[in-house]
């Protein structure tokens, strides 16, 4: 979903999963009769890690035959089976079980934007907005139709409540069957005040995903957040193609997480009428937002929304396949990425195949060429190495939220987790970016192979973009399991900093969450792409072949959960 050096200019689901015992039950985790996969390659893979096959991997994944990758479509049953295919073809052994598939269970919602209609009357100006134009908006209740009537707009700032912080948007105002209106990212971003938060810096509280399950917990009819393209770290564009179409969730059942009958953006265009028709100025309530002891504040206006929405129940699937270890297999070292894009947009004119080359055919590509690597090593490692490709980050990081839910290896026999999502393509460069530098000690091992290398490791250089909160390691850190996000750097060998960030401007305003993310041989440089997988192959290397256990570094928020799994029985 995210890379600090392609999407430097773009900016999770809340993980409430514990360790479990075991894995869910057969019948929870079967998987649905498999479609025929494409035809096979000709292309001879080596067992080394290679551009050749990397780029092979990556071209296959990311062609029109796989429709995008979207989840529940055949462009799925395509690429999962691919998948299993490669990992066959490696002699990794099932990892689910005697299954290379996780079933997981999901509710399909898809609103209707000619007949979903939200009326706003501010100060007894009433008028609609237009759906993708001024806002988008959906629900994750399942319901087919969300009616909401003249719901008070009150507006909380940042829609931040955290005790730590002595911060709280929500005191004094009680906003249930209300809806709240709020900015995007943290209190101090837009002043980059450093005593606020972390300033510049993005923590959990700045992102979408915690601001609407915080409404939910306030007991809101609906949340709707003011989109500014800093404050995302991505344009508008990027919120409607990512809410339009087919949006997925895990059933209730398996997350119980808080759930608002309706949620969604508003432009800064639509904002600004909004709160100037409500008699405030939106630049000034910016300001004020920033401050400490901020009150929230009614709008002096009303929303009234129908929505209506396709509601279909699927699955999904996670593939999971294992290179059992040769003394401790109980033990286990996880390479993940995500398999699922934004599949087809079949309303779209023109190409509306969202391929996903970079996000995240390159992880996907890259977790297998690094299983090759494990496959031919000599000796054999010591532990287990898991290869982990889940479904439906693109939906707020929910494959990999199942997983942890559901572990095939228990999260205290699990080491470590090495997340690869979107690779630099880029070519060499001088540095490693880190994403949420100064975390874990897997950083200590990462450090002396990125020196052989002739690379210094440094954190992202746009962490105003949350990129720690975006991708699919972090349900695991929220479970404790400490987790490493690598990236290619910014300082490239062939034209310095500069050159990186022009790269990263170029893909975050051309081709992220755009049918135009496509494998592109003329312009790849996939040398310093093999640098990246050969030192996150080293990482894993280091630990499969020890009896190392990393943890994070003291003061961390993750710490204390990986201590108390530690401190548990060992899992039987």
């Amino acid at each position: 979903m995210l890379r600090p050096l392609l999407l430097s200019t773009i900016a999770v689901a809340m993980l409430a999963a514990c360790q479990r015992e075991a894995a869910p039950p057969a019948a929870e985790t079967a998987a649905p009769p498999p479609a025929a996969a494409p035809a096979a390659s000709a292309h001879a893979f080596d067992p080394a890690i290679r551009a050749e096959d990397f780029a092979e991997l990556v071209k296959t994944l990311s062609s029109d035959e796989f429709e995008g990758r979207g989840p529940g479509s055949p462009g799925e049953d395509k690429t999962v089976e691919y998948i299993k295919a490669q990992y066959e073809r490696l002699g990794l052994k099932p990892g689910n079980g005697d299954s290379y598939f996780q079933t997981v269970p999901m509710t399909e919602t898809t609103a209707d934007p000619a007949t979903t209609t939200l009326k706003i009357d501010a100060n007894g100006k009433p008028y609609d907005l237009k759906f993708g134009t001024d806002m988008v908006v959906g629900t994750r209740t399942g319901q087919k139709e969300v009616k909401i009537d003249g719901s008070d707009l009150v507006f909380v700032g940042y829609g931040v409540n955290a005790p730590e912080q002595k911060w709280n948007d929500y005191a004094g105002v009680d906003v249930k069957g209300k809806t709240v209106v709020m900015f995007v990212n943290d209190p101090g971003f837009h002043t980059q005040d450093e005593s606020l938060f972390e300033g510049k810096r993005m923590t959990y509280y700045g992102r979408w995903t915690y601001k609407f399950e915080e409404a939910a917990r306030q007991g809101a009819a609906a949340a709707i957040i003011v989109h500014d393209t800093d404050g995302a770290s991505y344009g508008w564009e990027v919120v409607r193609g990512s809410w339009s179409g087919a949006q997925f969730d895990l059933r209730a059942a398996d997350d119980p997480a808080p759930r608002l009958p309706a949620q969604g953006w508003i432009t800064a265009d639509a904002a600004k009428k909004l709160f100037a028709d409500a008699g405030l100025d939106l630049a000034a309530e910016y300001k004020a937002a920033n401050k400490r002891g901020f009150k929230a504040k009614p709008l002096n206006a009303k929303l009234s929304l129908d929505l209506k929405s396709a509601v279909t129940e699927k699955q999904s699937r996670n593939v999971i396949g294992v290179l059992p270890g040769s003394k401790r297999p109980d033990e286990a070292i996880v390479y993940m990425a995500h398999w699922d894009h934004l599949g087809k947009h079949p309303d779209e004119p023109g190409d509306n195949i969202y391929n996903g080359a970079i996000d995240n055919a390159t992880g996907v590509a890259g977790i297998i060429e690094v299983a090759g690597a494990f496959a031919a090593q000599e000796p054999k490692p010591e532990r287990s190495v898991v290869f982990l490709a889940v479904t439906l980050e693109e939906s707020g990081l929910l494959g990999s939220k199942y997983y942890v839910a559901h572990p095939t290896f228990p999260l205290n026999k699990t080491v470590g987790v090495v997340n690869i999502d979107a690779m630099s393509v880029a070519g060499k460069t001088r540095d490693i970016t880190v994403v949420g530098f100064g975390s874990s000690e897997l950083e200590d091992i990462l450090k002396p192979i990125a020196d052989k290398q002739g690379r210094k490791l440094h954190a992202e250089t746009h962490p105003e973009a949350g990129g720690f909160f975006r991708s699919d390691h972090f349900n695991f850190a929220k479970a404790g399991v400490p987790a490493l996000y690598v990236d290619g750097g910014n300082d490239l060998v062939e034209g310095g900093v500069a050159a990186g960030e022009a790269a990263g401007k170029d893909y975050g305003d051309n081709r992220y969450h755009k049918p135009a993310d496509q494998y592109d041989a003329a312009t790849w440089k996939l040398d310093g792409t093999m640098d990246d997988l050969t030192a996150v192959y080293d990482v894993g290397r280091e630990l499969a072949g020890s009896d190392k256990w990393p943890n994070w570094y003291k003061g961390n928020a993750f710490k204390a959960a990986r201590d108390e799994m530690m401190q548990a029985k060992p899992a039987q």
